[in-house]
């Protein structure tokens, strides 16, 4: 594999991961209603409300002018990001969910892969385009879990699995004995 392969692999691998969380987000958002996405299970646990904002911050922080400026923007309000929000229509939170997401993957499908060594900064630190990237994703996988289990823990027996339903692994393996 040449080194222009492997680039190309690896953006493609990116991309596929950030989409599969964000269906995973939109598959759980699908199962709730407003009340639930601003349920909290206790005052020192966010709402999948204040997920969504500081999502939507962070990834319009980071993805704005990422190549030629810090990724913390001076108009972010990260601190305001974990306030509990006024109440707040579903719609409006699944709009700033695509706000973010749709800044992330645009700058994500128009990166050319000679710039995944460039240098971006965030927060006065420098990072490789590569090492931006994979930071992105560890933010990202850690909030969509959390806003997965919560609305698991909100809908209980209602829950509609996101993966495969337990007992079932042996329909998705055919011929594999355990």
């Amino acid at each position: 594999m040449t080194e222009q392969e492997l680039a190309k692999h690896f953006l493609e691998s990116a991309l596929f991961s950030f989409r599969y969380m964000k269906d995973r987000g939109d598959r759980t958002f699908e199962q709730l209603d407003v009340e639930d996405m601003q349920w909290s299970p206790g005052l020192e646990t966010n709402s999948i409300a204040i997920m969504v904002r500081h999502l939507r911050g962070n990834m319009l922080s980071r993805w704005t002018d990422w190549l030629t400026t810090d990724g913390e923007k001076p108009w972010r309000d990260r601190d305001g990001e974990f306030e509990p929000p006024p109440r707040i229509q579903k719609e409006e939170l699944l709009q700033q969910w695509e706000e973010g997401w749709g800044r992330l993957l645009e700058e994500l499908e128009n990166l050319e892969t000679d710039q995944l060594l460039g240098t971006v900064m965030i927060r006065d630190r420098p990072h490789t385009v590569i090492e931006a990237i994979h930071r992105q994703l560890h933010h990202c996988a850690y909030h969509v879990g959390q806003i997965v289990q919560l609305g698991k823990m909100r809908k209980g027996a209602g829950w509609k699995t996101l993966s495969i339903a337990r007992g079932q692994s042996r329909q998705y393996r055919p011929g594999e004995k355990y």
